[in-house]
């Protein structure tokens, strides 16, 4: 493949993607297994939460939209799912307090996964046109989720929640 080409699509959405993938490391820096897992309230999401959920959104989504296998399921010793510990098919939505509590990780795993989704997110992202925006990626919605659609989609729940994680942050190393 091509390098990709300042200002073209695909670099748009490499720096989008980028940024999140800075946010996070910036958001878990320095921060110990304990202080990333740490929750405002009792039923809050903790640093560690938001950026296995972010990263996860983001391998699952995007290796749906382009037939590509999750990092997640990758087993280079263990899998990602077993290193952390989570169930195989968990991406984070729905979960209950207590679920949201077992995600315990420290910032080299957190990211060290993000920074594997990160490049299969570049490696995917490398060769998208304009000609690829309107496939449809997922049929279940009404109406049906485009490419353009889920990539948008993705980048704003991303850059969500790594804004909360920053916050979570400020919020501690305040205490």
């Amino acid at each position: 493949m091509s390098a990709v080409q300042p200002g073209s699509l695909s670099a748009v959405l490499i720096d989008a993607f980028g940024r999140v993938q800075e946010q996070a490391h910036a958001a878990v820096a320095g921060l110990t297994e304990e202080q990333l897992a740490a929750r405002l309230d009792a039923d809050a999401n903790s640093i560690a939460w938001l950026c296995w959920h972010l990263a996860r959104v983001q391998d699952d989504h995007l290796a749906g939209a382009f037939g590509a296998a999750q990092v997640w399921h990758e087993a280079q010793w263990a899998t990602w799912a077993d290193r952390f510990g989570v169930s195989p098919d968990d991406v984070g939505y729905g979960q209950s307090s207590k679920q949201v509590a077992q995600v315990h990780a420290p910032a080299e795993m957190l990211t060290g996964y993000l920074d594997a989704v990160h490049a299969q997110t570049v490696r995917l992202l490398g060769g998208l046109t304009e000609e690829d925006l309107p496939r449809i990626v997922d049929e279940r919605w009404d109406p049906p989720v485009t490419l353009s659609v889920r990539l948008v989609s993705v980048i704003s729940d991303c850059l969500q929640h790594v804004g909360q994680a920053g916050f979570i942050r400020g919020v501690l190393l305040r205490r």
